[in-house]
């Protein structure tokens, strides 16, 4: 048996053998992908220490969902450019004010740069242009290192993620059940969600106890404590019946997730959350505003039906004041608001050590799609992302890389390629461009710092 002295000279030997056999293999060039991977896997056009963002464009593209989507394209001096998407129904400024700061930097270094622009994000939209920027980072470090996003966040827990989506409102509980199974049967979504609230009681008499006279600003955008207005017994049974038609469509297996509540009291809210206690529902979402944390969870400890909040929160903070007070039992970040890939990433493994399972609200484009299901496969917590555009025909079309549909069956099959792993589809894109806007034009206009609020950086 050989001694343990004999094991360190042989380790000791083979270690130097290989080492000078690398070393000659790269000083005459030819060296294999077997003795030296961490070459071979790099791509062969980057040079990833000298790698600068030259330009930052964007395309707007129509109604893929909630309209308008900006998808932007950062450009390098090696050829190697990277895609992103400002959150839906946002501007393309959200994102271009951020150029000036971003000319000149390596893309690689994400982190530095996430902190750089950081400031120029908020809640909802005002994220956007931040999050686009984080994304298209991702792409570009894959597409260097030839590694998938999912990868570069430590590998993925899954290899498919699974979809959820919003059903089309009806004002006929029947109907609206109906296509919901249609959600379910038709296209093999395993989790459904119903948008369903105060409006479709409205002629209905004594169904709402509402003070007359409101606005529609007061009604629709004005604080739900601050509307007062509650649902009687009427209206909660009326409520009731449209979720008893959609679970008699679709049955009880199916998770069902309920939106769009209305701006209702917090007794209300609960009434309502007792009231749906048998069809067993997977969550209530954004009940009340996600600020209001004491209200949130006395409505939350309140009621059998859990409930969600999340989709326009900005820094991982709010989102663990929320978990670590139990505020709400799961929160549902967007991507493009909660600051990119790698922060919604950090907010999923922050809310897992508080028990709290994370869902992800989505609308967009599948640029922005495959950034969240890079993110959601490398997140352990994850539950099922949501998509507004499963009935527009050629949203998948956007994109190539992707060999079959992007969604089959209630799921999207994580990528294997470098970066998001999807590349534009430029004839598409082009066909369905927001009228009177180009396809990827010259932003030489934001090429200088317009406002001095970054001396940190400067």
């Amino acid at each position: 048996m050989p001694s343990s002295d004999d094991f360190v000279f042989n380790r000791r030997g083979i270690l130097k053998g290989s080492a000078a056999m690398l070393a000659g293999a790269m000083l005459s060039g030819t060296a294999e992908a077997s003795s030296a991977p961490f070459i071979q896997n790099v791509n062969a056009n980057s040079g990833p220490s000298k790698l600068k963002i030259t330009d930052l464009r964007y395309a707007v593209v129509e109604k893929p969902g909630p309209s308008p989507c900006v998808i932007i394209r950062m450009d390098t001096n090696q050829g190697v450019y990277g895609l992103g998407e400002v959150r839906d129904v946002a501007g393309p400024n959200y994102a271009m004010v951020l150029k000036s700061r971003l000319l000149g930097e390596n893309p690689l270094n994400i982190s530095y740069l996430f902190q750089k622009i950081q400031q120029f994000g908020g809640g909802a939209r005002q994220a956007g242009g931040v999050c686009a920027v984080e994304m298209a980072l991702w792409d570009i470090a894959g597409k260097v290192y030839n590694v998938p996003v999912y990868q570069m966040l430590g590998g993925k827990w899954r290899d498919k993620v699974r979809v959820y989506a919003d059903t089309t409102e009806s004002m006929d509980p029947k109907e609206y059940g109906q296509r919901a199974k249609e959600r379910a049967q038709g296209m093999g979504l395993t989790w459904i969600k119903m948008d369903l609230g105060i409006n479709v009681l409205e002629g209905i008499p004594n169904a709402v106890t509402q003070p007359a006279g409101l606005s529609r600003w007061e009604r629709n955008s004005l604080p739900h404590p601050f509307v007062a207005t509650e649902v009687t017994d009427k209206g909660i049974d009326r409520l009731c019946e449209y979720v008893a038609a959609v679970r008699d469509a679709i049955g009880m297996e199916i998770p069902l997730s309920m939106d769009h509540l209305g701006h209702i009291g917090v007794n209300s809210v609960i009434r309502l959350g007792k009231a749906y206690e048998k069809f067993n529902l997977a969550w209530m979402e954004d009940v009340i505003p996600w600020y209001y944390t004491d209200m949130l969870k006395h409505i939350t400890d309140s009621m059998p039906t859990p409930t969600i909040t999340g989709e326009d929160i900005y820094n991982i903070e709010d989102f663990e004041k929320l978990c670590a007070n139990h505020a709400v039992s799961k929160i549902h970040p967007d991507l493009a608001t909660s600051g990119g890939i790698k922060q919604t990433h950090l907010i999923g493994d922050m809310a897992f050590k508080y028990g709290v399972p994370m869902a992800m609200h989505f609308a967009g484009t599948p640029v922005s799609c495959m950034a969240n299901v890079h993110c959601a496969a490398a997140t352990q917590n994850f539950l099922a992302l949501e998509n507004h555009s499963l009935d527009v025909p050629w949203w998948q079309d956007l994109v190539e890389g992707i060999e079959k549909s992007i969604i089959n069956k209630g799921f999207i099959t994580v990528p294997e390629g470098p970066g998001l792993g999807v590349t534009l589809n430029e004839d598409v894109v082009r066909k369905h461009l927001r009228a009177g806007t180009g396809y990827f034009e010259p932003t030489t206009q934001w090429d200088s710092v317009q406002s001095w609020d970054d001396a940190l950086f400067s």
